[in-house]
C-alpha cells in the first residue's frame, strides 16, 4: 500500500499527459450565474484578457506567430485561441492545476474562468459587443525590455556575450566566452535574466553561466558558485528576501551557451543569425543588504556521477534521482530539463520517518521550447528537514505520438545536442540550520491560525 500511494499521483499525472495531448478537445462550460445564459463579448469580457496575457507576445515584433492587437486579430484567430486556451497550450506555462503546490510567482496560467469566457466567446460566434465597452490598450513593453524591469526597474549590471554567427543549418553549436563583470565587492543578488538578443531566441537552446576569477597567469578558476541557467522561453530567476545568492568580488562571468542552427520554433527559421549576443542581467541588492541564509541554483541528475539514459526507438522510458540532505532547506523554485523526448516530470518528498509521500509538482504536459523556473510563493516554498529525499521523475516518450519527436525509430543517447536527451531538474535552494527551520515552521503556523 505504501508503494501504490507513493507512485500513485505521478502515473495518474503520466496517464493525463497523454490524454491530454491527444485530439480529444477540452470540455469546458461557461460558468453562468443561476444557469442562466450570458452573452459574451470581445469588448466587454475577452478584450481585457487577450490584453493581459496574450498581445506582450502575439504583436508585431514580438516572438508570437500571430498578432493578437485588436478585435479583428482575434475574431480571425478565434477558434484557433479557443483550441490553444481550452488545451492550456497558451499561455505558455506548463504546470499543473491540481498536483501540488499551485502559489507560485509570475505564473501566466489563465484561471478557469477566463479559459470559460473565451470558450463561450468564441462558440457564439465571438462577438464583437458595444465598442464603449472595449478597454484601453495598455502601454506594452519594448520586445527587448527586460522582463523584470516594470517591477525592479533596469538591470543593476548588464554582462554581454562576445558575438558569434549562427549559420541557417549545420550541427549544434557551443560559445563559451569569458566576461568581466565590474563588481569589485562581494554583493547579494535579488535577481537574474538571460536574454539572447532579437531573433537569436529562437536559436539559444540554453545559456547557463558560472562565477570565475581571473588569475595573474590570464587563466581562470570557478569560484563555486552559478550565476544563473536559461533554456528557450524562461523568463528569470527571483531570489526570496532575507537570503542571498553571493555574486563574488571581482568575478568573471563564464558563459556556456549552446545554439541550435536553423531555430526551433517559429523564430529565426533557417536564418542566418549574425553577431549573435546573450546578455545576463543582474539585479542587486544594496550593498548593506542583510541576510541569515544563503541561496544557490544546483542542477540535480537523476544518478549522481553517471549519465545512464537511453531512450529505445518506439519506447517510453521513466528515470527516477533521489537527493537527500544533511542539513534542512527551503526548495525555492523547480523547473524541469529535457529535450525533445521529454513529455512529463514530478517532484516529491518522501519522509523516511513516517512513510509519507508529497507530491510538490508537476508539469504533465511538457515544453522543450518554452522552459520555466516555476517560483513557489514565500509562504508555501517546501520546508524540507535533514534527511528528508527529494524524488525526482521524469518521463520519456520517444514514439510517434509525441509531436515534438523528429525520429521515433532513432535510439536516443544521454548528450547535449538537441537530438540527444537530458534528464535533470534545476531547483533554487535555500540552506538552513535547525534553528531557521524550526523558525519558519512556526511562522506558517501561526499564519494559518490567524487565516483559520
Amino acid at each position: 500500500m505504501a508503494l501504490q500511494n507513493r507512485i500513485g499521483p505521478a502515473a495518474l499525472a503520466l496517464v493525463a499527459t497523454f490524454a491530454f495531448q491527444g485530439a480529444a478537445q477540452a470540455q469546458v462550460t461557461f460558468a453562468s450565474a443561476d444557469g442562466i445564459d450570458v452573452d459574451v463579448t470581445y469588448a466587454a469580457d475577452v478584450a481585457s484578457i487577450i490584453q493581459k496575457n496574450c498581445t506582450v507576445c502575439h504583436r508585431p515584433g514580438g516572438i508570437g506567430p500571430i498578432n493578437l492587437v485588436d478585435y479583428d486579430d482575434a475574431k480571425r484567430y478565434a477558434r484557433r485561441i479557443r483550441r490553444q486556451v481550452s488545451n492550456r497550450l497558451m499561455p505558455p506555462y506548463y504546470y499543473d492545476n491540481d498536483i501540488g503546490i499551485q502559489e507560485l510567482k509570475h505564473d501566466w496560467r489563465l484561471s478557469d474562468e477566463d479559459i470559460n469566457t473565451i470558450v463561450e466567446w468564441v462558440d457564439q460566434g465571438a462577438p464583437m459587443g458595444d465598442p464603449a465597452d472595449m478597454p484601453a490598450m495598455a502601454d506594452l513593453p519594448d520586445t527587448e525590455e527586460w522582463s523584470f524591469t516594470p517591477t525592479l526597474g533596469t538591470p543593476d549590471v548588464v554582462v554581454p556575450s562576445s558575438p558569434i554567427d549562427v549559420p541557417a543549418s549545420g550541427l549544434d553549436l557551443w560559445h563559451r566566452p569569458f566576461a568581466p563583470i565590474g563588481i569589485t565587492g562581494d554583493r547579494c543578488i535579488k535577481a537574474l535574466q538571460v536574454k539572447p538578443s532579437g531573433n537569436a531566441k529562437g536559436v539559444v537552446h540554453h545559456a547557463n553561466s558560472t562565477f570565475q576569477l581571473r588569475q595573474d597567469d590570464g587563466s581562470f578558476v570557478g569560484t563555486g558558485d552559478r550565476a544563473t541557467e536559461y533554456a528557450m522561453g524562461k523568463l528569470g530567476e527571483l531570489i526570496p528576501d532575507g537570503v542571498c545568492r553571493v555574486l563574488p568580488a571581482d568575478s568573471w562571468l563564464r558563459w556556456d551557451i549552446h545554439m541550435y542552427p536553423g531555430g526551433l520554433g517559429t523564430l529565426a527559421a533557417d536564418e542566418v543569425i549574425h553577431d549573435n549576443v546573450v546578455e545576463l542581467g543582474i539585479w542587486l541588492h544594496p550593498e548593506d543588504y542583510e541576510y541569515e541564509y544563503k541561496q544557490d541554483l544546483g542542477l540535480y541528475g537523476f544518478m549522481e556521477g553517471q549519465r545512464d539514459l537511453l531512450l529505445p526507438p518506439n519506447g517510453i522510458e521513466m528515470t527516477e534521482g533521489l537527493k537527500s540532505f544533511d542539513h534542512p532547506v527551503r526548495l525555492d523554485s523547480f523547473q524541469p530539463h529535457g529535450h525533445l523526448r521529454l513529455r512529463s516530470a514530478s517532484l516529491e518528498i518522501f519522509y523516511p520517518e513516517t512513510g509519507r509521500t508529497e507530491v510538490i509538482s508537476m508539469v504533465s504536459n511538457w515544453s522543450a521550447v518554452w522552459h520555466q523556473s516555476h517560483i513557489y510563493e514565500d509562504d508555501v516554498a517546501p520546508l524540507i528537514p535533514a534527511g528528508a529525499v527529494l524524488v525526482m521523475k521524469q518521463w520519456f516518450d520517444n514514439t510517434a505520438a509525441n509531436p515534438n519527436n523528429p525520429d521515433p525509430d532513432q535510439w536516443v543517447d544521454y548528450g547535449s545536442r538537441t537530438a540527444d536527451e537530458m534528464s535533470h531538474f534545476w531547483l533554487g535552494v535555500t540552506h538552513l540550520d535547525e534553528d531557521g527551520y524550526d523558525r519558519l515552521v512556526e511562522e506558517r503556523k501561526e499564519k494559518a491560525k490567524i487565516i483559520s
